[in-house]
């Protein structure tokens, strides 16, 4: 794969930050404008903005391929369907980084949060790094049925599983290349509940994980259906509180860790 170089850079380790986007078009070129800059400024190792497009209608398309055509640190993918967690599995598998992130394109939460997240792995304090709207320190704009569902979910995955970590589904994750290696093939969901899978399998699987408390401001414009996403998360939820209670989510033999090649 082709990382620009950056003579200032610090080491060799190479950073995947995926943009996971759905009829974006107004929006993209800013966001990865605004994105590249903060890179170029704070983060001292070499790095790659890829817009993982799943299965857009409008001109995302022709964006995200217009931007990449401008700069060797952009890359677009083009997914035939629709997923969030599609667009992720797809990208982190594909990528040979050292660490692979994502956030979401509308940058809800607040790019100086970036470093520490990705410090934590860089650092060896963590496997898997993700922003939390709930962790002491965190500051939060929202409407209040957003905040109310938020916490409702979030103390439902506490009652099923008993689980360490206060946000699953702030849209801001990075994972090192050897849990993501050990983890996505595991996880099922392709749409919204790709992160709580994610984490929870992590925690399952023993992997170490870091929460940054982050500064985060919601999109009035999301493209998230509530009421659809509300029941994808639900299912979901049930579908793993039965995996773990028959065993499946157990920690990973040596076996199973060498197929993987770790």
């Amino acid at each position: 794969m082709d990382f620009g170089s950056v003579s200032t850079k610090s080491s060799n380790l190479r950073i995947d930050v995926v943009l996971p986007v759905y009829n974006e078009e107004r929006d993209l070129a800013g966001s990865v404008s605004t994105l590249k800059t903060f890179l170029r400024e704070n983060c001292p190792y070499n790095w790659r903005v890829i817009i993982a497009d799943n299965a857009s209608t409008d001109s995302t398309g022709d964006v995200g391929q217009a931007l990449a055509s401008e700069s060797s640190l952009v890359h677009y993918l083009r997914l035939p369907l629709k997923g969030r967690g599609r667009a992720l599995r797809e990208a982190w598998l594909t990528s040979d980084a050292d660490i692979l992130s994502y956030m979401d394109v509308d940058l809800s939460t607040d790019l100086s949060c970036f470093m520490p997240m990705i410090n934590s792995l860089i650092e060896n304090k963590a496997d898997v790094a993700f922003g939390s709207r709930y962790k002491k320190g965190a500051q939060v704009e929202r409407g209040l049925k957003r905040e109310i569902l938020s916490r409702g979910y979030i103390s439902l995955i506490k009652l099923f599983f008993r689980s360490g970590f206060s946000d699953s589904q702030c849209g801001f994750k990075a994972i090192t290349r050897r849990a993501a290696r050990t983890l996505i093939p595991l996880v099922e969901n392709q749409g919204w509940f790709f992160d709580a899978e994610l984490l929870l399998l992590a925690e399952s699987y023993n992997f170490r994980l870091f929460e940054v408390p982050v500064l985060w401001i919601d999109d009035e414009d999301s493209r998230v259906d509530i009421r659809q996403t509300v029941s994808e998360h639900f299912i979901g939820l049930l579908r793993m509180r039965l995996a773990f209670s028959t065993g499946f989510a157990v920690a990973p033999s040596p076996a199973f860790l060498a197929g993987a090649g770790l």
